[in-house]
């Protein structure tokens, strides 16, 4: 069964998904900064989604779930890219490096 081969990425994806809503959350607290992290908000809310949807691919061995790997990869990126400019918050930063794991899981099938 595919969700037995790939429970590394199964779990990237799950991990980054927590990530990215709780970075989403505490983004959105943060009313003084909100338009200098609007893109930020955006991002993480836009990988969290992409990263359960492509958990579900995966662990129900979706047709598409090697393409949505990829374009998972790619929207993590994005998303540790933006993340990573606000190292100042904890949140941010934890968001970065599971955005960070998870492209590079998703790399391995895609």
């Amino acid at each position: 069964m595919a969700h037995e081969h790939h429970q590394e990425l199964i779990q990237a994806l799950h991990d980054c998904s927590l990530h990215c809503n709780i970075c989403f959350d505490e983004c959105l607290n943060d009313t003084e900064h909100l338009d200098m992290l609007s893109n930020a908000i955006r991002l993480a809310r836009d990988c969290a989604d992409t990263c359960a949807f492509t958990e579900q691919a995966v662990a129900r061995n979706s047709q598409f779930h090697v393409r949505l790997a990829g374009y998972c990869a790619e929207v993590c990126d994005t998303c540790a890219d933006e993340c990573e400019k606000h190292g100042h918050h904890d949140h941010c930063m934890r968001c970065a490096e599971a955005c960070r794991r998870c492209a590079e899981a998703c790399r391995t099938i895609a």
